[in-house]
């Protein structure tokens, strides 16, 4: 005998509701986590922030003395070389992928093509220690950097590069055709259209993924604690080892006995991915606003 229709109909909306409730236990056990894991790093972090804390700079040794000064002018100057490098080349090669070889009907552009793609989906998986160690081979031994911000800055630009990549192919793809062909079809060259029509339609999607990129650096150790040495003064040029408040966090963890300390810079920088993460949001916010006015 089949079911009658109000009893299939009951059952769908039985169905519906676990499946509704098992996203919100999803979400709401993501979110305790997050909660959790902040909290705790804030708590245990805060006692030991202060003014010097923020002003003096690590004076090494087995005690952690000192603050973080040096650690956030490095972390400043590695986020901006490394983006000088990483965004131009990523944002370029998203372009050449969408915009040209992307409508090319050549068949090697079409296999180049797939090979980029695959090449960037596969080293965006690489271990970061892995490009650690390419940086250390490459640019402090064989190109005679040394450990220094600019060996650092370009093994990181190695690192976030596919991300860079990726996110600007997605932006440029979500742009409307209509909008190329309009360009196109009132007499601008394709460069004209690239420049003029489709980047500042797709800027809120190549910001996110700067941005998404400066995060990756500020979080990262492995590919630092190979090629950019460590030192805990403050670096004055771009051949100047030093250290970044991720990996000032390892080594007062790890090599030290200044545990607390560990955890307050832990909490700025928990405190600083948080503000960047909203800012992806505010700038996209902003950016799609003002694409669409």
């Amino acid at each position: 005998m089949k079911p009658s229709r109000n009893g299939r109909v009951t059952a769908r909306k039985a169905w519906q509701g676990c499946a509704f409730a098992l996203f919100w236990l999803s979400g709401i056990a993501a979110m305790a986590v997050m909660l959790a894991v902040v909290g705790y790093v804030v708590v245990r972090g805060a006692p030991e922030l202060s003014l010097s804390f923020f002003t003096t700079s690590p004076r090494g040794g087995l005690s952690g003395d000192g603050g973080i000064a040096s650690t956030i002018v490095a972390t400043a100057y590695l986020v901006v070389m490394t983006m000088a490098f990483a965004a131009p080349l990523g944002i370029g090669a998203g372009i050449y992928l969408v915009e040209y070889a992307g409508n090319s009907r050549n068949r090697i552009a079409t296999t180049f093509l797939k090979l980029s793609r695959f090449g960037s989906e596969t080293l965006a998986g690489v271990p970061s220690i892995i490009f650690g160690l390419f940086g250390y081979a490459l640019f402090v031994t064989a190109m005679h950097f040394g450990f220094s911000l600019l060996s650092a800055s370009l093994a990181g630009a190695c690192l976030i590069l596919p991300v860079v990549v990726r996110t600007a192919e997605e932006a440029l793809k979500a742009v409307p055709e209509g909008y190329r062909e309009a360009s196109l079809s009132l007499g601008a060259t394709r460069w004209e259209t690239i420049r003029k029509v489709v980047l500042p339609s797709a800027l809120p999607g190549l910001t996110t993924g700067i941005i998404l990129g400066v995060g990756r650096i500020l979080s990262e150790t492995a590919v630092f604690y190979v090629t950019l040495g460590g030192s805990y003064r403050t670096p004055t040029s771009v051949l100047s080892s030093g250290r970044t408040m991720a990996l000032h966090v390892y080594y007062l963890a790890m090599e030290t006995r200044a545990f607390e300390k560990a955890m307050a810079t832990g909490a700025v920088l928990v405190i600083l991915i948080i503000i960047v993460n909203l800012a992806i949001n505010a700038v996209s916010r902003r950016l799609s606003a003002g694409s669409r006015s």
